[in-house]
């Protein structure tokens, strides 16, 4: 119930108690009123018995003096008085109507009949005084019997005073009663008024509102230093406290959706730059090797608690090949054709037991009574499938928010464009340093591998050896057959070095038709005995263009081995300078860098 409510209650309650107490009051007042009507009636009965008196005792007075003086004047007086007089009905007319009752009336007629007794005693001694009888006269006035009629006449006078008395007395004490009781319950009412104000006061101020504004204003406070672990208290009655507290309590849901949002934002932002950093590192590798170090661990700060592995497409064998792991993936193979993913099949993100029901992969080692959740992400670039990301749900979890499947797509995004440029960059690397033609390493190539096997070698106090080729007479080829049979027996002879190596992208093209090939930790011996069975390869290639066998392609050899014919630096000048010696002595053969005769050589 609202406090209005119950102030209006209150009031309503107070103003019938008012009412009530003035009702009282009014009611005591009108006691009081018909007390003091009482008491006036009896002092007009009084004063109208008194005057019947007066009347009796006045008449029997005139007639006694006139009888014992003679003086006319008194029987003057007497005669007036009496003819003053009325009937009974009249005289005590004057009595009713100041109030007396019936039996009271009757009292007092009775004592009138015994006064008019008395008038016909009086005019008898008056007749006798008047036929000179004086004696008789005073004998009727004065005699025994005379005093016992006016004796009697005034005892009725005084049993009607005090009947009159009695009933005036008892009407005035239950006036006095009634008065004094209404007078109480007008008091009590009052009491009753007043205690019901301070009751209400008491229930409004301090039990309806001390009391949950205190409770109210603690969480208040908390709340105003961002505390919303403070809850409310629960009001179930409808007023202005409980506004206040659905207030705040709207105020702290509001609160609490902040700060929920305020974390969401936050976690998006700490998202966000997690993938940006990745991208980055991404962006600053390398090598693949270099690449599978960064997406090994920065994803599982991405996705936490999901074990998951990264594949690669291998285009030559047309399989998806684990290119690393975190946190131990069991479901999935190692190796898998494309089509055992729906998500390679249809380019898109793929949950068999997400939040829809849907097709599982044959790459997942799946049990239809205990279904696992994975989910499967094509890494692609320019409409081209790179690879795959693999992850595996946790057991229970059932739904992931839009924003966390947004995260996925992203890093899958990033992953895969960063694959696509790693791929290109080998590609253009492969581009500018292999030789298109011949499609062994160029010479730019040939320093940054010439650097790292010397390095090696140092280190390992191992031999390095060099090999210069040229094939003799090229220019004959040229100049006969045309440039395109040139292009083949060059293309021939980089075939021949490219499957004599031991080691791949040993072989390099050096410039025109000068060849190199680097031999690491072969002696001198087995590095000549490699350069004869070259030669004689190249010797034996059977080659043709335009319908017409080509002559014999024949090479000459220079030999160099570090750190026996020379130093380090100096390798592939030493093999050269062993190459101009074979040409020099005739071509078609090999020759050997002479030894250095001092350190400095």
């Amino acid at each position: 119930m609202r406090l209005a409510t119950i102030t209006n209650w209150a009031y309503g309650a107070t103003v019938v108690l008012t009412i009530v107490s003035s009702t009282t009051m009014i009611f005591a007042s009108n006691a009081q009123d018909r007390e003091r009507a009482a008491v006036e009636q009896r002092y007009l009965l009084d004063q109208a018995t008194a005057e019947l008196g007066t009347d009796i005792y006045a008449l029997s007075d005139r007639a006694r003096q006139f009888v014992n003086t003679g003086d006319p004047t008194y029987l003057a007086a007497y005669r007036s008085e009496i003819a003053a007089l009325k009937s009974v009905e009249d005289r005590i007319r004057h009595v009713g109507d100041a109030g007396a009752a019936a039996g009271e009336l009757d009292a007092l007629k009775k004592a009138i009949a015994l006064a008019d007794t008395l008038h016909d005693e009086q005019e008898s001694a008056l007749k006798a005084h008047e036929s000179g009888q004086p004696d008789v006269a005073r004998q009727i006035l004065f005699g025994a019997e005379y005093e016992r009629q006016l004796d009697r006449s005034e005892l009725e006078v005084q049993r009607f005073q005090d009947r009159l008395d009695s009933r005036i007395e008892a009407q005035v004490s239950e006036a006095t009663e009634l008065s004094q009781l209404w007078k109480r319950i007008s008091e009590t009412v009052l009491v009753l008024t007043a205690l019901l104000v301070l009751f209400v006061l008491y229930f409004i101020f301090k039990q309806r509102v001390l009391h949950p504004v205190v409770r109210l204003s603690d969480v208040v406070n908390r709340l105003a230093v961002q505390d919303y672990a403070a809850e409310p208290p629960e009001f179930s009655q409808i007023d202005e406290i409980g506004d206040m507290a659905q207030a705040i309590r709207i105020f702290r849901e509001n609160g609490l959706e902040r700060q929920r949002l305020e974390a969401e934002r936050d976690a998006d932002r700490t998202m966000r730059d997690l993938l940006s950093r990745m991208t980055q590192r991404m962006q600053g590798c390398d090598t693949l090797h270099d690449l599978q170090e960064v997406i090994q661990r920065f994803v599982p700060e991405i996705a936490p608690g999901l074990p998951g592995r990264l594949y690669l497409l291998d285009k030559r064998r047309n399989l998806v090949v684990e290119a690393g792991s975190w946190l131990g993936p069991v479901r999935s193979a190692d190796q898998f054709s494309p089509i055992s993913c729906w998500a390679l099949r249809r380019g898109l993100r793929h949950r068999p037991a997400g939040d829809n029901v849907d097709v599982p992969c044959d790459h997942i080692r799946w049990d239809a009574d205990r279904p696992v959740d994975t989910l499967c992400l094509p890494l692609t670039a320019q409409r081209e499938t790179l690879g795959l990301l693999y992850f595996e749900m946790p057991e229970g979890e059932t739904a992931r928010s839009a924003a966390q499947l947004i995260y996925f797509d992203m890093l899958a995004e990033n992953i895969g464009l960063a694959i696509a440029n790693l791929q290109l960059r080998d590609t253009l690397r492969e581009m500018a340093m292999a030789d298109s033609l011949t499609g062994l390493a160029n010479r730019r190539q040939l320093g940054h591998v010439l650097e790292t096997q010397i390095a090696q070698a140092e280190r390992l106090g191992e031999p390095l050896g060099c090999l210069m080729l040229d094939v003799d007479h090229f220019k004959r080829f040229n100049d006969v057959h045309g440039h395109e049979a040139g292009d083949a027996v060059l293309r021939a002879v980089g075939q021949v070095l490219a499957n004599v190596t031991r080691d791949a992208g040993l072989a390099f093209r050096y410039g025109g038709e000068e060849f190199l090939i680097l031999l690491p930790t072969l002696s001198v011996e087995q590095a000549e005995e490699r350069a004869q069975d070259i030669r004689g390869r190249i010797s034996a290639l059977e080659l043709g263009h335009g319908g017409k066998d080509l002559d014999p392609v024949t090479v000459s050899v220079g030999i160099a081995v570090a750190p026996i014919h020379c130093g380090f630096d100096r390798l592939v000048r030493t093999a050269d300078a062993a190459l101009l010696r074979a040409k020099t002595l005739g071509r078609d053969r090999v020759e050997v860098a002479q030894l250095r005769k001092s350190s400095s050589e």
